[in-house]
């Protein structure tokens, strides 16, 4: 049996070690534990207060949520503007900009060589026809860089993630740019969405006076052999929510320019019965 003051429980909490361990999970774990130690005096955070945080977080765990929550607390954002800063320091600056990934990819969409079309499921919304290219940051096209692009459909649900009611893989592909570096492909232009009602992200928003809205945008991994894979979203123009996401996520320089189409030819040509859009956007990716 031992007595501690609060300095002495803290030691001995970071320096119990039986074992070598990692260092570097050591040093990270202690600075939290540390930081975490010294809210719960300055703040006075009562027992109730606490057990009412460890249940949130219980929740939070049990719903595969904790992709939403550090995103809506802009720590998914510091790490991009860090690692924006480090390039500049380094000299390696350029490129398409980057923007955060967010928890809803899924690996293995099918592969398709220079276009694809998205949306597999029949819904009703606004086609869009996307291009441009990928090259270096000196725009030499980049022939065989892989296009990873997804997004939610028209009412702001993604594929994997919805309760089986989209097929899977819809709205996800992989894209093999052609000898140009040229990418193409056909989709529907998604909807903005929300973290879910009742959820532990909604709970802790609601009670930090904020809303949990995102902008309508479309997500990528752009990958090419000896290129620093890009991750980034474009966002769709005049969503009511471009200069006010709950991520931060959205930057000046992704959002996209659309083009209506009308034109009874055009729409002959496209198979469309209905007005389309189309956009274009080249990604620049600077050496690894």
């Amino acid at each position: 049996m031992a007595e501690f003051s609060q300095a002495e429980l803290l030691h001995k909490v970071l320096n119990t070690a039986q074992r070598e361990g990692d260092e570097r999970v050591r040093a990270i774990v202690g600075r939290i534990v540390g930081d975490l130690f010294r809210a719960i005096d300055d703040l006075d955070i009562r027992p109730e207060e606490f057990w009412a945080a460890v249940g949130w977080a219980n929740k939070a765990g049990a719903g595969n949520e904790f992709g939403l929550i550090t995103a809506g607390l802009g720590l998914d954002r510091l790490l991009d503007i860090r690692q924006d800063e480090a390039e500049r320091a380094r000299g390696m600056g350029g490129g398409t900009e980057r923007a955060i990934e967010g928890p809803l990819y899924v690996a293995g969409a099918p592969l398709s060589q220079g276009e694809a079309r998205l949306d597999g499921d029949p819904e009703q919304g606004r086609v869009l026809f996307m291009e441009g290219r990928v090259t270096d940051v000196g725009g030499r096209p980049l022939a065989g860089a892989v296009v990873d692009v997804w997004h939610a459909n028209t009412r702001g649900e993604y594929s994997h993630f919805d309760g089986g009611r989209q097929q899977p893989y819809n709205l996800r592909r992989r894209i093999v740019t052609d000898a140009d570096g040229a990418y193409r492909y056909r989709t529907l232009i998604p909807s903005g969405y929300g973290v879910p009602e009742g959820s532990a992200t909604g709970d802790l928003l609601g009670r930090l006076g904020r809303h949990g809205r995102r902008p309508a945008h479309i997500h990528y991994f752009v990958s090419a052999e000896g290129f620093r894979t890009l991750t980034t979203q474009l966002n769709i123009p005049g969503d009511t929510y471009l200069d006010d996401d709950y991520a931060f996520a959205t930057r000046d320089g992704l959002v996209i320019g659309l083009e209506r189409h009308a034109d009874p030819a055009q729409l002959a040509a496209r198979g469309l019965s209905e007005p389309f859009f189309t956009s274009r956007f080249d990604f620049a990716l600077p050496r690894a």
